[in-house]
């Protein structure tokens, strides 16, 4: 006569996720040692198998009646540490992944400040020979803006003041030429007036004059 039990429908009762793994040995006077082990490969955590397996002994018929009521508690907890562990595994494998990221962010951000930096810096070196060279436009316009460099506004501000001052107060180079006025035309040619005006005769001029005239008149009669 067959006999049916219930064991297989208490197995899939219990809330466990993992594999269970049951060894049964048979031991003195007629004792049964059972070990039941759960193993979770999902669970990525070493520390899994650090958890015993559970050691039940006793008679066939002591295991029957109490088997279940004593693997259902810690079996269910251990699989719940063991989902927790796989939970934590991934949460620290994404947090790693995240500092990674965060990591490679921050180094990008590192390399660009660096590289401005430096060419605040090339900048600020070669103003600084332009104007040991007495160039102090080109120096002016080789102190980077404002607008590029915020963080140094002020130390901005302050060298191109120092600079504008010593070609101060024209800023773009442009010269205003002094008009050249032309000498009057009686300094250049002092003869000039006197060639070409005539003071008048006196009357003893005049009479001599008409004379001459009279003269020259009989003459040629």
């Amino acid at each position: 006569m067959e006999t049916t039990t219930n064991f297989f429908n208490q197995i899939a009762q219990l809330q466990i996720i993992g594999d269970l793994h049951i060894t049964i040995a048979k031991g003195a006077e007629n004792r049964l040692i059972v070990l039941v082990m759960l193993q979770n490969e999902a669970c990525g955590d070493n520390a899994k198998h650090t958890i015993p397996p559970l050691n039940l002994r006793g008679t066939a018929e002591e295991l029957d009646s109490g088997f279940f009521e004593n693997i259902t508690t810690p079996i269910e907890s251990a699989s719940g540490l063991m989902v927790d562990m796989e939970g934590y595994m991934k949460q620290l494998d994404d947090t790693k992944k995240q500092s990674a990221m965060e990591k490679e962010k921050d180094d990008k951000q590192k390399k660009e400040q660096e590289a401005k930096d430096k060419k605040f810096s090339e900048a600020m070196a070669k103003a600084d020979e332009l104007e040991k060279d007495g160039k102090f436009r080109e120096a002016w316009i080789k102190v980077p803006e404002i607008h590029e460099f915020p963080l140094k506004a002020e130390e901005i501000r302050r060298r191109k003041s120092e600079l504008s001052a010593q070609f101060a107060p024209d800023l773009f180079g442009s010269t205003t030429e002094t008009a050249k006025h032309e000498p009057p035309r009686e300094a250049l040619f002092p003869d000039y007036v006197n060639a070409n005006v005539h003071e008048p005769e006196t009357d003893e001029e005049e009479t001599e004059a008409e004379d001459m005239e009279n003269w020259e008149d009989e003459n040629e009669e």
